[in-house]
C-alpha cells in the first residue's frame, strides 16, 4: 500500500466517488461483527425492559461469543448484504463528494475555513441519508433480529425485508428514522471528515510525517475517537427508534425522552466501547484504504493514457 505515492494530478470526483464506496465496503467487511454485536446488545437490552428473560451479554467480545454460541458464526454477518448496499450508495456520496462540495462552497479558493468544511460535511451527509435510508433500516433490522429463545426471524432475506417492511409499514417504513439519521450523519460526517482533514493537515505541517500510511492511520484514529464521543447519543437514539415496534414510540423525541426517563443519561452512551472499537477500526480501514485506492486508480488511469 505505502508504495503508492501521492499522485501529481488530483483525483477526479468519479475516482473519489468509486473509491469511497469501495473503501467503505472493505471497512464494513472487516468490522461488521463489531457493529452487529453493538446493535444486538442494544436490541436485547431494549427488550429486557419489557420482558424478564433474555440472553445476558457481557461486553462486546462477550456479545460476539454469545452470538456465535447461540446463533452460529454467520449471525455476526446478519444484514451484510444490506450493509454493503448501504455503503456503496451512502459512503460514495457523503465521503466521495465531500471535496467537490467543499470546493463548491469555497468557489475554488485555496483557503478552506472550518465553516466551509462543516457545511460540506452536513450537505453530503444529509444527501446520503436521503438516498440510502432504506438500506440502513434493513441493515439495522437484520442485525437486531434474534434467532434464539423460540423467536422466529422477522426477515429471511434482504429482498424479503424490503418487501415486508413496505407491506406492513408502508413505503414510509423504509425511511423510518430519517430525521435522527440525518442529524446523526450530519454530526458524524462533519466530525469524521473535518477532524480527519484537520489532523492530517496539522501532522503534515507540524511533524516530519508525509502524506502516507502513518499520517493516514493517525488521522483516521483521531477522527474515529472524536466521532464516537460526539455521535454516540444520536446513534443510540437512532438505532433504538429504527428497531422499535410499530407504535412503540410516537416520535424520535419521544424515544429520547423515554430513554432519559427509564434509563437515565448514561443510556445515551450505552455501548460506547463497542462503538469506539467499531468506529475507530472502521475509520482506520476506510481512510487508509480510500487514500490508497485513489492513488492506485489514478496510477492506472495515468498508465492507460500513457499506453494509448
Amino acid at each position: 500500500m505505502v508504495g503508492f505515492r501521492p499522485a501529481d494530478v488530483p483525483p477526479s470526483a468519479a475516482v473519489k466517488f468509486v473509491g469511497a464506496g469501495t473503501a467503505a465496503c472493505i471497512a464494513d467487511l472487516l468490522t461488521f461483527p463489531l457493529d452487529t454485536a453493538k446493535i444486538q446488545g442494544e436490541a436485547r437490552g431494549s427488550a429486557a425492559t419489557g420482558s424478564g428473560s433474555t440472553v445476558k451479554y457481557r461486553g462486546v467480545f462477550g456479545t460476539i461469543a454469545t452470538m456465535v454460541r447461540t446463533e452460529g458464526p454467520l449471525s455476526l454477518y446478519s444484514g451484510l448484504v444490506a450493509g454493503l448496499q448501504r455503503q456503496m450508495s451512502f459512503a460514495s456520496v457523503r465521503i466521495g463528494l465531500y471535496d467537490s462540495v467543499k470546493q463548491f462552497y469555497t468557489k475554488g479558493s485555496d483557503h478552506v475555513g472550518i465553516g466551509s468544511r462543516l457545511l460540506a460535511g452536513s450537505t453530503t451527509g444529509a444527501l446520503a441519508v436521503a438516498i440510502a435510508q432504506p438500506t440502513d433500516v434493513v441493515k439495522v433490522r437484520f442485525q437486531a433480529q434474534a434467532r434464539c429463545l423460540g423467536r422466529a426471524r422477522r426477515y429471511c432475506s434482504t429482498v424479503d425485508a424490503y418487501k415486508t417492511i413496505a407491506k406492513e409499514e408502508g413505503i414510509c417504513g423504509l425511511w423510518k428514522g430519517t430525521a435522527p439519521n440525518i442529524a446523526r450523519n450530519a454530526i458524524v460526517n462533519c466530525t469524521e471528515l473535518v477532524t480527519y482533514d484537520f489532523i492530517k493537515d496539522m501532522l503534515l505541517r507540524s511533524t516530519q510525517l508525509t502524506d502516507n500510511l502513518p499520517c493516514h492511520f493517525a488521522s483516521a484514529f483521531g477522527a474515529g475517537l472524536c466521532t464516537t464521543v460526539i455521535a454516540s447519543p444520536v446513534d443510540v437514539v437512532k438505532t433504538r427508534y429504527m428497531n422499535s415496534a410499530l407504535g412503540q414510540y410516537s416520535s424520535v423525541l419521544n424515544c429520547a425522552a423515554a430513554m432519559m426517563t427509564n434509563e437515565g443519561p448514561c443510556a445515551f452512551y450505552k455501548g460506547f466501547i463497542p462503538s469506539f472499537l467499531r468506529l475507530g477500526s472502521w475509520n482506520v480501514v476506510m481512510f487508509v484504504t480510500y487514500e490508497q485506492l485513489k492513488r492506485a486508480m489514478m496510477a492506472v488511469n495515468h498508465s492507460c493514457k500513457a499506453y494509448l
